[in-house]
């Protein structure tokens, strides 16, 4: 049925969009060499009394929490939370778990149609795509250079059903060692590499049309 192959067509470059952000947020959000530049830049240890390397296995015990489901509780060595900012992380957890869970299901649809366009030739097919999705990321971008301070609780408040993302930094003390200049780098850089992966899309298919084009004539 012809609306049938519509729908799965487009479920197909659905995928492959929500492939390559998932798998933007993976790499972004595992960048550690990104927090310790800027542990080591703000000297965000002093600021709790925390040697670099202490600070630093907090973070990975952090990381440790939001990535593994196999890791129930958050427990940091120097840092304890209040129960809001529990709540808050582990509703982050929630979402990193969603975000690894899409990431595992559009592989495989992925593959399958990745391994359908180069059987029939049709990688051509990523340019219209690729180029539309390429003027996302800037707009985004300058939507954000703007105003980052509104854009930051924008997007917290699109993200969570509650305000426990508010930490009181005298409850709190791992809010002074999450800098919001950290968050706006970590935007930049996801915002980099789905330019990039969008704009490696393009190339490949225009090398595609190149080759057909050499072939006809």
């Amino acid at each position: 049925m012809v609306w049938l192959n519509k729908l799965k067509n487009a479920l197909q470059w659905i995928s492959l969009y929500l492939w390559l952000v998932s798998a933007t947020i993976i790499v972004t959000i595992n960048a550690t060499w990104l927090y310790f530049a800027n542990a080591v830049s703000q000297k965000l240890g002093p600021t709790v009394n925390l040697t670099l390397g202490q600070l630093m296995t907090n973070y990975y015990q952090l990381l440790a929490y939001l990535n593994f489901p196999w890791v129930p509780k958050l427990v940091m060595n120097d840092f304890t939370d209040s129960a809001s900012a529990l709540v808050h992380f582990a509703d982050v957890k929630n979402l990193f778990m969603l975000d690894y869970a899409v990431f595992i299901v559009t592989s495989v649809v992925v593959y399958f149609f990745w391994r359908r366009l180069r059987r029939d030739q049709q990688l051509w097919r990523l340019v219209l795509p690729m180029q539309t999705a390429l003027w996302i990321p800037p707009v985004i971008a300058v939507v954000m250079a703007i105003n980052f301070d509104q854009f930051f609780v924008i997007f917290h408040e699109i993200l969570f059903r509650n305000s426990d993302w508010l930490f009181d930094p005298l409850l709190d003390r791992i809010i002074l060692v999450l800098p919001d200049t950290f968050f706006g780098q970590c935007f930049v850089m996801a915002f980099v590499l789905i330019e990039w992966a969008f704009a490696y899309g393009l190339s490949i298919g225009k090398q595609a049309l190149r080759e057909i084009d050499y072939l006809c004539h």
